[in-house]
């Protein structure tokens, strides 16, 4: 049973942002970091994804692992309103995977990043670097 009114979760939902995420603006910070440069939220591309490196036809999308069902601890599946977080997010996992095929059908390498990687950033740094090469 949700711990909120109906009221309640509503204003807190609407508080969630879509762009300029805590997530998001980590992954930005260590791509700059590391000297390379691009491009947020790309209209003309499918899904206008997180960042776009286009000299090096390359897209990083960043996921959270709730919204997105990552297989992580933090991507598990609420107790409460299982009919409506199970299809939502099933319908967020399609959805992704639609504008990554999309993506690639247009010649752009698409590099996921979800949110519980960011913990070790060394590793993400590593990562970054094998795909932009």
């Amino acid at each position: 049973m949700d711990k909120l009114t109906r009221a309640q979760r509503s204003n807190l939902m609407s508080r969630v942002r879509q762009r300029n995420t805590g997530p998001e603006l980590v992954v930005r910070k260590l791509l700059h970091r590391l000297g390379y440069r691009f491009r947020l939220h790309r209209k003309d591309l499918p899904g206008s994804p997180d960042i776009v490196l286009p000299g090096r036809g390359a897209v990083v999308l960043v996921h959270g692992c709730f919204w997105h069902g990552h297989t992580c601890r933090a991507g598990s599946m609420p107790k409460s309103r299982i009919d409506y977080w199970g299809p939502k997010i099933t319908a967020n996992r399609d959805r992704d995977k639609r504008q990554s095929r999309r993506l690639r059908a247009l010649g752009w390498r698409v590099l996921t990043v979800w949110e519980c990687e960011l913990k070790d950033p060394h590793k993400l740094e590593r990562k970054f670097i094998r795909f932009l090469s």
